[in-house]
This record gives structure tokens, C-alpha cells and sequence, in this order.
């Protein structure tokens, strides 16, 4: 059964931090592309960060080049989202996809940044 669970989100402040892990499992997790997406009420779904496979190149979305790293542990079948400085503009539901020939998601982890 192909799995990805989110998990890591919550209440942060601005400025703070927070790391969101994606943890997979029922498919060769080395052989996919792994993508960060987000979606803010009433807004259409975006591309956050993504990492290819083994080579590991990475790509972020302009709102959060410098503040955010993605990363994979292939061993552990597990992608992370480090996120620096949050704004309230970084409020949303985190999706992980995982693309190749199929695409699969998980069910999203809730990002909230407010005082």
C-alpha cells in the first residue's frame, strides 16, 4: 500500500521555524522526484520546493528561496522541509508528492504562522 504522511506542521510564530517530514513507503522511494506544495485558502495549490532523485538537485518557489531546504533521506524513504523565517504569508496545508510514472500524496500537514 503506497503511503506518504506528513507531519511536523503547526502554530509558529513569525521568524520562527519548523520542520515538515514526509515519510514514504509501498513504492521505490529512490526512484521518484519529491515535491513540497502548499495551498492557502481560497488560493490554487503551488509548488513549494522540489528535490530530483539520487542526484538530489533541488528547486524553491521565488517566495521562499533562502529561507526554505528541502532535503531526502533515501535510507529512511523520508523527505523534510526546513523552514526558516516564516511569515504569515506561509500559512497553509503542506502537501508531499511524489512524482515519476505515477504521481501519489499525502494528506497535507497544516502550516500556521501568526502572533
Amino acid at each position: 500500500q503506497v503511503q506518504l504522511v506528513e507531519s511536523g506542521g503547526g502554530l509558529v510564530q513569525p521568524g520562527g521555524s519548523l520542520r515538515l517530514s514526509c515519510a514514504a513507503s509501498g513504492f521505490t522511494f529512490s526512484l521518484y522526484d519529491i515535491r513540497w506544495y502548499r495551498q492557502a485558502p481560497g488560493k490554487e495549490r503551488e509548488l513549494v520546493a522540489a528535490i530530483t532523485r539520487p542526484g538530489g538537485s533541488t528547486n524553491y518557489a521565488d517566495s521562499v528561496k533562502e529561507r526554505f531546504t528541502i532535503s531526502r533521506d533515501n535510507a529512511k524513504k523520508t523527505v523534510y522541509l526546513q523552514m526558516n523565517s516564516l511569515k504569515p504569508e506561509d500559512t497553509a496545508v503542506y502537501y508531499c508528492n511524489a512524482h515519476y510514472i505515477r504521481d501519489y500524496w499525502g494528506q497535507g500537514t497544516q502550516v500556521t504562522v501568526s502572533s
